[in-house]
């Protein structure tokens, strides 16, 4: 099964509306000061870029994503805000030392080299800048996607190797650190960002992995309709449905952090 991640609209809803939330308490975290130049690499459908936006007071956001859709969608959303730019993070369209802080959302764990990219944006920023980044903590507390997963694997055992969980053990604050350290930053830092994420109801949790977007709506898209029914139904006995008919889980991020 090939990973699809084109369109910014159908992602805004499965994954976006909490990539804000943990974007904003990225920044928090980082703490940059004001007027600096930003790169967001893998930028997605622009949760980020626009909290810096929003937080950060730059003197100017550089987007990149080598998907069309997504610049687009992020160009529609920031207007003149920010440059928006199609390209690949293992050979970014910048110059040498020409960015102040480069930053990555969600973004390199599936990047096929993670190391070459990481060499990318410390090419692309000063002697002294920051390049920091998070992922999500998919081995770990990732409950809404994990409850999904461990459905899906139930009822058929192939859709292990699709498992978020299995595929990518090493999203965790070590495996961060190390790639860091070996990329050659220094003073390099990690921390959780932890989010609640709710949802009305059960269609509200449902519908995100019907958008074709990502790996589980991608593995929803590929099944027959009674197969879909019945995961539904398996999920819908499996979640934790309140009596008021909410869905509370909780999701974590890893982040990380490192000087040129």
């Amino acid at each position: 099964m090939k990973e699809s991640w084109l369109s910014g609209d159908p992602y805004e809803y499965y994954m976006g509306r909490w990539s804000k939330r943990v974007a904003e308490l990225f920044l928090d975290w980082l703490s940059p000061r004001s007027g600096l130049r930003w790169l967001d690499v893998g930028c997605g459908s622009g949760a980020l870029s626009e909290a810096i936006i929003d937080k950060c007071n730059p003197e100017i956001v550089t987007c990149i994503d080598q998907s069309e859709g997504f610049v687009g969608t992020t160009r529609k959303r920031l207007g003149v805000k920010a440059k928006c730019k199609v390209g690949n993070a293992l050979s970014l369209p910048l110059e040498a030392s020409s960015i102040d802080i480069t930053v990555s959302g969600l973004v390199l764990n599936f990047i096929p080299e993670p190391g070459k990219a990481l060499e990318e944006m410390r090419r692309v920023t000063i002697q002294g800048g920051t390049v920091a980044l998070y992922i999500w903590d998919y081995a770990g507390i990732m409950e809404f996607l994990n409850y999904f997963w461990d459905v899906a694997v139930e009822l058929n055992p192939n859709a292990s190797n699709l498992h978020e969980g299995h595929r990518f053990p090493e999203s965790n604050a070590e495996e961060l650190h190390t790639i860091f350290h070996h990329a050659g930053f220094s003073e390099v830092e990690t921390d959780p960002i932890e989010i609640a994420t709710k949802f009305t109801d059960f269609e509200d949790y449902w519908r995100p992995f019907l958008g074709g977007q990502g790996p589980a709506p991608l593995y929803v898209s590929n099944l027959g309709e009674s197969e879909r029914i019945e995961l539904m139904d398996a999920l819908m006995q499996r979640l934790p449905i309140k009596e008021d008919s909410s869905i509370l889980l909780s999701a974590r991020a890893w982040a990380v952090k490192g000087l040129v």
